[in-house]
């Protein structure tokens, strides 16, 4: 094999692990959080609207409440981000202590 076909090579191959391969990985993240998206779930669409699922029509059509008994029909390729809700603290002091360091200065 001749050094003028080597160099190609090697860059196609460079290709497919730095850029191909992490588009691939991304890909079926999304499509796997977009299938694990069920009722009750807050959601962002991707075209920013944000709500909670409260149905599913088929394996395409996705129900989201808005608002109070606003409703909207999506496709659940539209699902841009899943939002996972953190708990809130049980107290005031419980938020306090988790603000950081405090210098004692």
């Amino acid at each position: 094999m001749s050094a003028g076909l080597l160099l190609p090579l090697v860059v196609l191959v460079g290709m497919y692990f730095l850029m191909i391969r992490p588009q691939q990985r991304k890909v079926r993240a999304r499509e796997a959080m977009v299938r694990s998206a069920g009722v009750g779930d807050d959601i962002a669409t991707a075209g920013g609207v944000l709500g909670t699922i409260v149905a599913f029509e088929g394996d395409d059509i996705v129900v989201v409440e808005v608002d109070t008994d606003v409703e909207l029909r999506i496709q659940r390729r539209a699902i841009g981000e899943l939002y996972v809700q953190k708990p809130q603290p049980d107290s005031d002091t419980d938020e306090l202590e988790h603000e950081g360091p405090v210098s004692d200065a």
